[in-house]
């Protein structure tokens, strides 16, 4: 359904300076920032150079204060249980790190688990944490009925990523939710790709913890992100690194930890790029989550349908529902040079290579695909110029 009509989004494009000069199909990557969100970080740093740092972060202090509450509006949270993070790998480390598990805990996750996700089980089970992956079936969706059967009293965390870098299945996070609600444990979210893309509401889904990243789909700067700590879980994680904001009454005998989840962020960041992450969710939030998702799984119909009337090229998405990131390879040619061409006659796509989904991508047999990833910024007319592109790149 295309819920975004042409008046609106061409207003959305005029808003968005990028979208005169190229075709931007790399918004998994990083999305085309509105030219508010450039402008807001731009001010600000200039109010900085101009009037100083403290003096400006005070005179701002409420709009800064706003952003957690801009958060929390976008995935139904509240205030107190958002913590700004200057990535979403930081933000998901350092939830990950502060459960400490130990030798003989088990976690769950699934088969498109992000790298950088993967070090950090690596890494537990040096400690002798056991991990289980759960695989998708031959349709490519997530059985949960394996999942129930996986689960053990020793079952510390159920920690999955919801859509993947280099696939465009999505996963049931919310049947997810029942299942691990009803066993007690924990439930982790990787949002990157979500936040901006899909509506989230954090109590429909039932998890604890969920990262997120501004730079893609919201359509935020880089060098954004957030976490979300459920509060009557937060005393569960310590703070893998502290500083006053997190602190108080500090002595040479103790502290201690404010009470929201703000105890496991830093005091120093940017506030221009804080500022610039509130103004995307608050650009996003006017035209609705619902009505974004919509548009963009029309968007990535109509690619994965063009895409797959092309002879020699293969679409690799799998999964009863599927998002707005199109994943495909051209028979015998080098899926990083498919990239490279492309770009060169300016359309942007992304190279997704064996690395960045290791378990998917090797159960798979793919060592590197092509990542289209629509948003609702984009048009039919600029899928049409990929596609004719792609054909001049297979002949």
């Amino acid at each position: 359904m295309n819920s975004i009509n042409i008046q609106e989004l061409n207003k959305y494009r005029a808003d968005t300076s990028g979208c005169s000069c190229l075709v931007h199909f790399n918004n998994a990557g990083a999305s085309l920032p509105p030219d508010v969100v450039i402008d807001t970080v731009v001010d600000y740093l200039k109010e900085e150079a101009t009037y100083g740092g403290y003096e400006t972060e005070y005179k701002n202090i409420a709009r800064i204060e706003g952003v957690y509450q801009l958060i929390a509006d976008l995935i139904g949270a509240n205030k107190d249980e958002v913590a700004i993070f200057e990535n979403a790998s930081a933000a998901w480390g350092t939830a990950f790190k502060g459960l400490a598990l130990a030798d003989g805990d088990e976690i769950i996750t699934c088969e498109q688990e992000y790298v950088t996700n993967i070090v950090g089980m690596a890494d537990a089970r040096k400690r002798g944490v056991k991990v289980t992956v759960i695989t998708n079936d031959e349709h490519g969706n997530f059985p949960l009925a394996e999942l129930e059967n996986a689960i053990t009293p020793n079952t510390k965390l159920i920690a999955v990523t919801h859509i993947p870098s280099s696939g465009g299945g999505i996963l049931p996070i919310n049947d997810i939710g029942k299942v691990a609600n009803k066993h007690q444990v924990l439930y982790m979210i990787d949002a990157c790709q979500t936040a901006g893309q899909y509506p989230i509401d954090v109590t429909a889904i039932g998890c604890d913890i969920l990262s997120a990243t501004g730079r893609k789909y919201l359509r935020a700067p880089r060098g954004t992100g957030f976490l979300f700590v459920k509060r009557s879980v937060q005393d569960r994680l310590s703070p893998v690194l502290k500083d006053f904001l997190a602190a108080g009454n500090v002595s040479l005998d103790g502290y201690n930890l404010r009470n929201d989840a703000r105890r496991f962020e830093l005091y120093e960041k940017s506030r221009a790029l804080t500022l610039g992450l509130g103004k995307a969710i608050e650009y996003a939030l006017a035209i609705g989550l619902e009505r974004i998702w919509h548009r963009v799984q029309y968007l990535a119909d109509i690619t994965r349908s063009a895409l797959n009337s092309i002879p020699g090229i293969t679409v690799h998405d799998m999964g009863n529902e599927k998002c707005g990131i199109v994943t495909f390879s051209v028979n015998g040619i080098d899926s990083m040079l498919v990239r490279d061409k492309l770009v060169e006659n300016g359309v942007n796509v992304s190279f997704g290579g064996q690395q960045a989904t290791p378990i998917y991508m090797d159960k798979h047999q793919l060592k590197g695909i092509v990542r289209a990833s629509l948003h609702y910024y984009n048009t039919e007319a600029e899928i049409a110029a990929m596609c004719d592109l792609l054909r001049r790149i297979n002949n």
